[in-house]
């Protein structure tokens, strides 16, 4: 395994988490529309940075320099790189990447409309999933030799792991036309926000029963059981986020501008967001590296198959 590759795909996944604050910053500032044009700013690469153009085009100077890594990570993986899927993941990267300029650019084309705001925000997310996804697979513990747990009774860990992805990720699809769909001046819708506070719960009950079974099942499985822990703390620290962020921008209409704390709170919010995504993600790919059906499933499945058969 090259340790070096393993490193520059860390690099470049914690520049992608970079990426992620930038456009949290953008969205908090209300600085969208700061540049009106699109690839350039202002017909020029290097505006006056004065006001809001400091962070809409410092958010673009951080998006092209993500994409430039990701070009030079693909380039490493195809020279050290010799599992061709890994490859193959790496362009899907190169792929989202591409995508996520496009939609930007289009964000400021159409005058930040919502539904592609919201997928630009919500595909930054996959792209670092995709990144995270990656530095597991590059990593030195994945290529070591494991042996394998077999599941206890019940549902399958592994089953429960990728819902709590699946939900994490539908909460912040919703969090992200959320974020958008007011500017700091308006109130934020109330049915939107509602919705945002259930998924809030159900990522709540879904990831800490995640968690629970890992430590209840595995406990002396630190492979496991270090990226559980890692996610209850995120979790925690994420919901009392949230609580913050509510009531810092409840009261930012009230204000001549957007307010400090709002944004850092918000900003904070978002990026733990993603670091939830990320932990659940590690916890996922280690589940299936390491365990396998339980004996009486195993045999359950055989019948299925000799019945179907």
């Amino acid at each position: 395994m090259n340790k070096g590759l393993h490193r520059f795909t860390l690099f470049v996944t914690g520049a992608t988490l970079v990426l992620i604050v930038a456009g949290a910053l953008v969205t908090s500032h209300d600085a969208g529309l700061a540049v009106p044009d699109w690839p350039l700013s202002f017909g020029k690469v290097f505006p006056e940075m004065t006001g809001n153009v400091f962070w809409e085009h410092g958010h673009r100077m951080v998006a092209a320099s993500v994409g430039i890594l990701i070009i030079v990570l693909n380039v490493l993986f195809w020279r050290y790189e010799k599992r061709i899927w890994v490859r193959r993941l790496g362009f899907v990267a190169l792929g989202a990447v591409i995508a996520q300029g496009l939609l930007g650019g289009l964000t400021v084309i159409f005058w930040l409309p919502l539904a592609i705001s919201a997928a630009h925000a919500t595909l930054a997310q996959l792209l670092f999933c995709t990144l995270v996804t990656l530095s597991v697979f590059t990593s030195p513990a994945w290529s070591e030799p494991h042996a394998k747990i077999e599941e206890k009774e019940g549902t399958p860990l592994k089953f429960v792991c990728v819902a709590s992805a699946i939900t994490i990720l539908i909460q912040l699809v919703i969090g992200a036309t959320l974020r958008h769909s007011a500017t700091w001046d308006k109130y934020l819708p109330t049915g939107l926000l509602l919705t945002h506070v259930a998924g809030a719960f159900a990522v709540t009950m879904l990831l800490g029963y995640t968690i629970i079974t890992v430590h209840r099942r595995h406990a002396l499985e630190t492979y496991l059981t270090t990226p559980a822990g890692i996610a209850a703390t995120l979790l925690v620290v994420q919901l009392c986020l949230g609580v913050a962020a509510y009531l810092t921008r409840q009261a930012s209409p009230s204000g001549p501008q957007p307010r400090n704390p709002m944004i850092g709170i918000t900003v904070a919010h978002v990026a733990c967001g993603a670091l939830v995504f990320a932990t659940t993600i590690v916890l996922t790919l280690r589940s299936f590296r390491v365990l396998k059906p339980s004996s009486e499933t195993a045999k359950g499945y055989q019948r299925l198959s000799a019945e179907t058969s």
